[in-house]
């Protein structure tokens, strides 16, 4: 074999510092589903910490409602305090957002996802829609929600999330009022806010480490 050859095979063969191995320094800390999730998962390498026995719950919850921990949480599991955080705070949006559905949180995840070209985001969010809401509305707010045939509320929660995401500088009153004429109270602009600005920041951190979604994300609800 050449020596150019070999010298490029064996670059491919060793590990390099793209790879976070999750579980290298603590497999408790982390656990994961196997296959190719077990070794790349962001550009940087962080060793997992030892979880709390809340987070190590929450971890186990995921596993068996998903089948697997989402990337984004084993991130995240180098340091206990940010995980919870992150936890928390998407939970808090999630769970007490006074009268968006969850599949309208997770059209707006997707749509602001999709205008930042997170690629993590993108599948994570983009599965979730199929699975609330079909894959074809799934597609479409990946691709281009201007071509899903929403009502005026919907229509009008993710034209603001778009501009907020793309030119937050630009809104101003008119834009809250056309969402107070669609029929959202000033609490829920609040939530579409606060989700539009969640996810804007998390498509940020998932961008600049290059996350990569869990493989299993590309293959449901399709």
């Amino acid at each position: 074999m050449p020596k150019a050859t070999k010298d490029a095979a064996k670059k491919r063969s060793v590990p390099t510092k793209r790879s976070a191995v999750v579980g290298a320094a603590d497999t408790s800390a982390a656990p994961h589903s196997g296959g190719e999730d077990d070794i790349t998962i962001m550009a940087l390498n962080l060793a997992p910490g030892k979880l709390s026995a809340e987070m190590a719950a929450y971890f186990k919850k995921c596993e068996e409602k998903l089948g697997f921990v989402p990337n984004v949480l084993k991130a995240f599991a180098f340091d206990d305090a940010k995980l919870r955080a992150f936890v928390d705070y998407r939970q808090e949006l999630v769970q007490n957002a006074a009268k968006l559905s969850k599949l309208e949180i997770e059209m707006i995840a997707t749509v602001v996802s999709s205008q930042n070209r997170c690629f993590y985001c993108i599948t994570a969010h983009g599965n979730a829609v199929r699975q609330l809401g079909g894959p074809v509305l799934g597609e479409m707010m990946v691709m281009n929600y201007r071509a899903a045939r929403l009502d005026k509320r919907q229509r009008a929660m993710l034209d603001f999330a778009v501009k907020l995401t793309a030119q937050p500088w630009k809104v101003e009153e008119r834009d809250r009022e056309r969402l107070r004429r669609a029929g959202f109270t000033d609490r829920d602009i609040w939530d579409i806010a606060s989700v539009a600005a969640f996810y804007n920041m998390t498509n940020r951190l998932a961008s600049a480490t290059d996350m990569r979604p869990n493989t299993a994300y590309h293959g449901q609800a399709r």
